[in-house]
């Protein structure tokens, strides 16, 4: 009986991970694995939080400040990292595929913004991790 689980138990991975896979969505772009998409809606209006660049983010933000960023998706550096470029510079933004708009693609010619919390480390590279796209053209 225990056998029967788990065979069943890998067989229902197996087939949600075949699903999961099959799911068009999320950054098109170099290195790009699809993601997947989320049905849930987010706040689409203005915001208070000032726009800025990737330079001055690196060079003065602070932890956890929130920001917006408005620029390219480059490539996907592996697992949640992708390459982001405004017209200042470079930083690793952090997104998860639910963050991604739902039925939308967007590679690297895509312009976008993004809002989040910058998150600065002493050692080593600091990051952007989004909590929200806002596709602004292509």
């Amino acid at each position: 009986m225990k056998r029967i689980l788990q065979i069943s138990a890998i067989t229902t991975l197996l087939a949600a991970s075949a699903f999961a896979i099959g799911q068009p969505a999320g950054y098109t772009g170099p290195s790009a694995k699809p993601a997947a998409a989320s049905a849930t809606p987010g706040y689409k209006g203005p915001s208070s939080v000032p726009l800025t660049t990737a330079k001055e983010l690196l060079d003065k933000g602070k932890d956890d400040q929130h920001a917006r960023l408005q620029g390219k998706l480059l490539s996907h550096k592996g697992g949640d990292d992708y390459e982001f470029a405004d017209q200042s510079g470079k930083i690793t933004v952090e997104i998860e595929p639910e963050h991604f708009p739902a039925g939308v693609s967007i590679d690297q010619n895509t312009v976008v913004e993004l809002s989040g919390e910058f998150d600065k480390e002493t050692f080593g590279d600091s990051s952007f991790e989004v909590k929200q796209i806002k596709v602004v053209g292509k």
